[in-house]
């Protein structure tokens, strides 16, 4: 049985008008990756959702989804492990904050550290 919601914003993107002149453009704009000097990364702990297990989030990446890509795959490859890339972030499996600030640091990048 579907969930009721009475908040419009559980719908997503959804827009209808019956009127035949109206037209919704879905395109965004395309984006571009800003200088790694100008980048704020925030670097953070998280074992929630994940079965007590930690791991090393990044976030605040602002570019095209192709750099965040390759960006976790370094950061993958320097720490030796595992990770994916979603909804904007980069998630890094363990405790490799450190690790991945001076990383980040010396590309260029401002990071600042989250949480504990």
């Amino acid at each position: 049985m579907p969930k009721k919601t009475n908040d419009l914003s559980a719908l997503g993107a959804f827009a209808y008008s019956t009127n035949k002149d109206v037209y919704f453009d879905n395109s965004e704009d395309p984006v571009e990756t800003i200088p790694n000097q100008q980048q704020k990364l925030e670097a953070i702990f998280s074992s929630k959702g994940r079965g007590g297990k930690t791991v090393t989030i990044i976030r605040g990446f602002v570019g095209t989804d192709e750099d965040l890509k390759t960006l976790g795959k370094l950061l993958k490859n320097k720490c030796g492990v595992g990770g994916s890339i979603k909804d904007g972030e980069i998630i890094i499996q363990g405790k490799h904050r450190d690790k991945i600030m001076e990383l980040l640091t010396k590309d260029g990048y401002k990071v600042k550290r989250v949480g504990g």
